[in-house]
């Protein structure tokens, strides 16, 4: 069964591009079948039914009803494997 990953940044353009590459990149090496959509952090709410996770690169303005994770380490490049982890144990 496919996941549904949203990746959401400010804008929805530039720092989200990153993750997302990083993203589909990881969950394919892991054999994991997912649609990863690039969002406006503003759009989450409304597009947040049916997904299996949250990963956004901005502080996220509301709580949602699915599991989100802050993905600065993608932009800093420290935490990276932890976040990796992170990921894979929701999406398993």
């Amino acid at each position: 069964m496919s996941k549904k990953v949203l990746v959401a940044c400010g804008a929805g353009i530039a720092t989200s591009t990153v993750v997302m590459d990083r993203v589909e990149n990881l969950l394919k090496d892991n054999g994991i079948d997912a649609d990863v959509r690039q969002i406006k952090i503003a759009e989450a709410a409304s597009l947040q039914d049916g997904a299996d996770l949250i990963v956004s690169t901005t502080i996220l303005p509301t709580t949602y009803s699915v599991p989100t994770l802050i993905a600065t380490a993608y932009i800093s490049g420290i935490g990276m494997e932890e976040l990796d982890d992170e990921i894979l144990k929701y999406l398993k």
